[in-house]
This record gives structure tokens, sequence and C-alpha cells, in this order.
């Protein structure tokens, strides 16, 4: 197994994300082409993607942005195939994801995960994450 950022679009890469897509989320439509160009072609965004010899077997999206107080970074769409799971794939990226915050000069790293998602609840207290008390609030647009 083997984790890199994807950095150029192409085909091959929209099939595999769009293909992970469906684990990560029922309600999520697939990526076009000019998202995934988007995602890939940001300064912000970071897409590691995890690979079981030519095959993506799993993603997470990192973000890293300047505010006030700070370099921070969050971690979103953390997916590994159903095939995949309990391989290690998921702890993968997420050390690479922290990894690349370091290098990017965050401060820190945060992400959410439901309460239900007791296997990812797992992987990121053993990454060294530590649950918050906080409220997440979200507005829909």
């Amino acid at each position: 197994m083997k984790i890199e950022q994807a950095n150029h679009y192409d085909e091959a890469l929209l099939a595999s994300i769009n293909a992970l897509i469906p684990q990560l989320s029922r309600s999520a439509p697939p990526l076009s082409q000019s998202e995934l160009k988007a995602i890939v072609e940001s300064d912000t965004t970071h897409l590691l993607v995890a690979y079981d010899e030519d095959v993506i077997c799993g993603m997470l999206t990192l973000v890293v942005f300047r505010i006030p107080t700070g370099v921070r970074s969050w971690i979103e769409d953390v997916v590994v195939s159903e095939q995949s799971r309990g391989k290690g794939v998921g702890h993968a990226l997420v050390e690479a994801a922290v990894q690349v915050a370091r290098e990017q000069g965050a401060k820190t790293v945060d992400l959410t995960s439901r309460p239900e998602r007791e296997a990812a609840n797992r992987l990121y207290r053993k990454a060294g994450f530590e649950q918050r008390n906080t409220n997440v609030y979200r507005f829909a647009l």
C-alpha cells in the first residue's frame, strides 16, 4: 500500500473517486471533471489517495488554511473501500494527512465523526486525536 497526493486530473482518478463516494455518502452526487480538477489544482486542498498495488482503495481530503490565530487544517471525506477495510489503510491516510498539515505549518488538525461510526472513532483515537467537547453547527445553503 502507498499513499500519494493527487496532483493532476485523469479519467482513472475520477472513476476511482466516484467509486468511493457512495461508500462515503449515499446522497453525494458523483464528482464532475471540473470539480475534481479544482480539487487537485487547489493550493489549500490536498486529496490523498491510498493505493493497493495500482488500485485506489481509499481517500482523504485535507484542507489547510490561514486564519488570524494561525494555520489550521481540517480532514474531511475519509473513506476506505469495503474490501480494503481492516488493513490499516485509514490509519495510513490519517498519518499522511497529519504529516502534510505539519509540513504546511498547521497548528492543529480537526475532524468530525458521528458517534455510530465506531471503527472510525477508534481509528482517530489510535492516531492520537483527542475528542473535544464542542458543538458542531451547520447552515445548509
